[in-house]
């Protein structure tokens, strides 16, 4: 399966959940991320919290939609945070899509231990919910099926 992170600016939480996806679902998923007007840097915090919990960072770069239009992703997941009232990109074309709310960490305006707590959190979000997905049989069910298991597992914190 093909999961595409989709959020405005490439820069936090779509890095965090490609890293982390490509960690801990190898050989089962494959996976990008990109915004609809993408940052000009990772925020250098994601790589930051990446690689001091042990996720490759080598390769991560902030990109737009279009250069990924040829990765063909079956999932689209935008991980916008509504809450704050962003407008999360559309993707048009034939795939699932679902939307995972996650609160952006590089947002957090305060001392440093927060804002590590902060990263710390959503990235403890990001990594539930892709362990979940993994204890599905996700490469049998149909898109109907695997919708509904991603809606619910978005709805996990």
């Amino acid at each position: 399966m093909k999961i595409l992170f989709l959020c405005t600016h490439n820069a936090c939480r779509s890095i965090l959940s490609e890293a982390i996806t490509r960690g801990l679902a190898t050989g089962r998923i494959d996976v990008a991320s990109a915004g609809t007007s993408p940052a000009a840097q990772v925020h250098p915090l994601t790589l930051r919290y990446l690689h001091n919990h042990g996720y490759d960072t080598g390769d991560l770069r902030s990109k737009s939609i279009a250069a990924v239009r040829s990765f063909g992703p079956d999932v689209v997941v935008t991980v916008c945070d509504s809450a704050a009232r962003e407008s999360c990109p559309v993707w048009l074309g034939k795939v699932i899509r679902v939307h995972w709310v996650l609160p952006d960490p590089s947002r957090y305006e305060g001392n440093s231990e927060g804002k590590a707590e902060a990263f710390a959190r959503v990235m403890a979000t990001i990594e539930k919910r892709i362990g979940l997905l993994l204890e599905q049989p996700f490469e049998n069910m149909s898109a109907e099926q695997l919708t509904t298991v991603l809606d619910e597992i978005g709805g996990q914190g």
